[in-house]
């Protein structure tokens, strides 16, 4: 990272827990456990680190995941990404997670909630980093179980923040999961969406007016729907993109071709994350240097995604406000 990098007050919004699992972690845990994963070595892990889209990552994703057993496994991974984010200069982090990944195992949605929990409260103490959490549903999964995930949720609802969809994109649209959006957002919970990474526009509509979604997460894919564009940039519907994920996965062949920049010059409230940086080659420090390199984003550039970073988060306006001025304070304009 760039000193300038370092130094902005940075949000992360775009964080799957599970995806910074790291191979060291992930077979320790395993050996912990008492479980026999489809790998022999870290070195095994991380050769199998070569995917051709976004399924051939999720079957590595969730067999990593069976990894995860207690409480204190979730409790070690939440607290080595959070240990990641003091050392990269991440202030706030809103994390996804994925109950029906555990529950669909036999491990209890309160084991997984409390293990996060208690380490998002502990960097709160020990890190000053503050931070939500958002459940995400499974979409290749049925609208019933997450309706049945969304009950699960209701007696912790005052320590999530919000709602998303992640997992599988192509065929599974968002109107898929409209009553259980319906039913979040009565209860309380914000909501927010994957779409437009591997499906198409029409999926970003979907979400905004079918699931009234507050950001969509990723979201590259708009640029081919001009009328969509202006949409965005209309409402500032914050975009939650993930640079290195997208070139992994195939979106993008290169990081030189990525439309991030593009984005950004037309007005749209574009942020920088790193999804699932243990599969993907870097946390948000690395993802920012990425791009700055190779799409010669320019210090005033990087002072919009921090910006846009806070803009886009769940916090408070006040608090939103202050890391505004911080950020003006590292990069002043010229």
């Amino acid at each position: 990272m760039t000193p300038l990098i370092q130094a902005l007050p940075k949000a992360e919004l775009h964080l799957h827990i599970e995806g910074t699992l790291e191979p060291e972690m992930m077979v320790s845990l395993a050996q912990r456990n008492g479980i026999t994963l489809p790998y022999d070595s870290v070195e095994a892990v991380r050769a199998a680190y070569q995917f051709e889209n976004l399924q051939s990552f999720l079957d590595l994703y969730y067999a990593g995941a069976q990894a995860l057993q207690t409480e204190v496994d979730f409790y070690d991974l939440t607290w080595a990404y959070l240990q990641k984010c003091a050392q990269q200069g991440v202030c706030h982090t809103e994390i996804f997670f994925d109950p029906q990944t555990h529950t669909d195992r036999g491990i209890a949605f309160e084991v997984v909630h409390q293990g996060i929990s208690q380490a998002l409260s502990d960097a709160r103490q020990q890190l000053g980093i503050s931070s939500a959490l958002i459940l995400c549903f499974l979409r290749h999964l049925s609208a019933e179980a997450a309706m049945a995930t969304l009950e699960q949720a209701l007696p912790y609802r005052d320590s999530i923040v919000a709602v998303g969809l992640d997992s599988s994109e192509v065929g599974h649209p968002p109107l898929k999961f409209k009553a259980v959006f319906d039913r979040a957002r009565a209860e309380g919970f914000l909501t927010v969406a994957h779409a437009g990474e591997e499906g198409p526009p029409e999926y970003i509509w979907q979400a905004i007016q079918h699931l009234k979604v507050s950001r969509i997460d990723h979201g590259v894919r708009c640029i081919e729907d001009p009328a969509l564009v202006d949409y965005l940039g209309e409402h500032q519907i914050p975009l939650t993109v993930c640079p290195l994920s997208n070139v992994k996965l195939c979106v993008f062949e290169t990081i030189n071709d990525h439309n991030l920049k593009q984005l950004l010059d037309l007005g749209l409230c574009v942020t920088v994350n790193s999804d699932d940086p243990a599969y993907f080659g870097g946390y948000l420090g690395e993802n920012l240097a990425a791009v700055e390199s190779a799409l010669g984003l320019t210090p005033m550039e990087l002072r919009q995604l921090a910006e846009n970073s806070f803009r886009a988060s769940f916090l408070p306006a006040a608090e939103k406000q202050g890391y505004l001025g911080e950020i003006a304070a590292v990069a002043p304009a010229p």
